[in-house]
């Protein structure tokens, strides 16, 4: 998963967010930077009886933090997110020194984007496409 800096420069760089369940996002700057939540129609928690452990399925969940601004939110895309994103730039990911490697075409010309995590390879291709649209 990448990390709230990371999540933080992508959407800086224009990366947009339509919220949609199993996303993931961090609510930083209050006192929430370590969390990380998951959207879902449902709530579902392992809850350990006394006679075993059981899933429980809830609709929701009453918390102190009834609602939050999106704007307030980081989205932490995942790894296959971050990969769509990419589009038809995506070449590849492979193993590298570094950790995982990217890499992408864009007009011709082969760029690789080399990381300890392929989230975080595939987010500094994102980075740079975001970039070059910017600049473009």
């Amino acid at each position: 998963m990448i990390g709230v800096q990371l999540a933080r420069q992508l959407r800086e760089a224009g990366l947009g967010w339509k919220p949609g369940p199993g996303d993931r996002f961090a609510i930083p700057d209050r006192d929430l930077d370590d969390e990380v939540f998951v959207l879902s129609n449902m709530t579902i928690e392992v809850h350990t009886m006394p006679e075993g452990r059981v899933i429980g399925f809830n609709g929701t969940t009453e918390w102190a933090l009834d609602d939050v601004e999106l704007d307030e939110t980081i989205w932490l895309p995942r790894e296959d997110q971050l990969r769509e994103l990419l589009g038809g730039t995506f070449r590849e990911l492979r193993r590298s020194a570094a950790g995982y490697q990217v890499l992408i075409d864009l007009l011709g010309e082969e760029r690789a984007f080399a990381a300890g995590t392929p989230e975080d390879a595939y987010a500094a291709a994102l980075l740079h496409l975001l970039a070059a649209a910017g600049a473009g």
